[in-house]
């Protein structure tokens, strides 16, 4: 104890003088602990790869065939069909569930398969892109499509023409929309602003907007 801390009151604050020199040595030791397992992990003496979980055996019903897969519980349904089962008409596009160009049917029912694991969808009906048309006979949307011009690149064309399906069998259900005006009618009369609303959650980078409303229309028996 130095003369200072004996004369020092009981009750008087303790002071602490912090100069450059501290604040660099403290600096640079806290840099170098923080560095140090990183630095092992590039030397090779600490492992940073984390556990692989074990393979699950998912069966899949896509456009009518049975696929058992074993996949990583943790495989997103897009991956499956793009990565296990090449069937690429699912498009990544944003991987966020933002742009609708993953859109596939699932028991009918339009959903995002970037956001959705495989294994959530175990035996049940899956249908994509490509279990639309039979044989050479098109889809009445892919029809409309291609007589509308409903599409530029691409694309989103398959996520539109998937959620387009989805989308009329939930207005003929009737269920209503944001903008649907009259909830008691069993079925909202699909206008333009109907259509765009319900058809929001796919992007057309292209802009082919009419385009699509239209083949729409006319796919649902509409004048266009």
């Amino acid at each position: 104890m130095d003369d200072h801390e004996s004369n020092r009151a009981p009750d008087a604050p303790i002071r602490f003088e912090v100069t450059r020199r501290t604040v660099v040595e403290t600096g640079t030791t806290a840099l170098l602990l923080t560095g140090l397992p990183r630095a092992a992990v590039a030397a090779g003496s600490v492992d940073n790869k984390e556990p692989t979980p074990p393979s699950v055996s998912v069966i899949l019903q896509i456009n009518g065939r049975s696929h058992s897969l074993p996949l990583d519980p943790r495989t997103t349904l897009l991956d499956a069909l793009r990565e296990h089962l090449t069937l690429t008409g699912s498009k990544k596009g944003c991987d966020h569930g933002q742009c609708g160009a993953c859109t596939v049917l699932i028991e009918g029912r339009r959903i995002n398969s970037c956001l959705t694991l495989a294994v959530m969808h175990d035996g049940q009906s899956v249908t994509t892109i490509e279990g639309l048309a039979q044989g050479t006979n098109l889809h009445p949307l892919q029809t409309a499509f291609v007589e509308h011009d409903g599409f530029q690149c691409g694309y989103c064309t398959s996520g539109q023409i998937c959620s387009a399906i989805g989308m009329l069998a939930e207005s003929q259900s009737g269920m209503p929309s944001y903008v649907t005006e009259d909830l008691t009618k069993s079925a909202a009369e699909l206008t333009d602003v109907e259509i765009r609303e319900r058809m929001s959650g796919n992007i057309c980078r292209c802009a082919a907007y009419p385009n699509i409303v239209a083949a729409i229309k006319q796919a649902a028996g509409m004048p266009t």
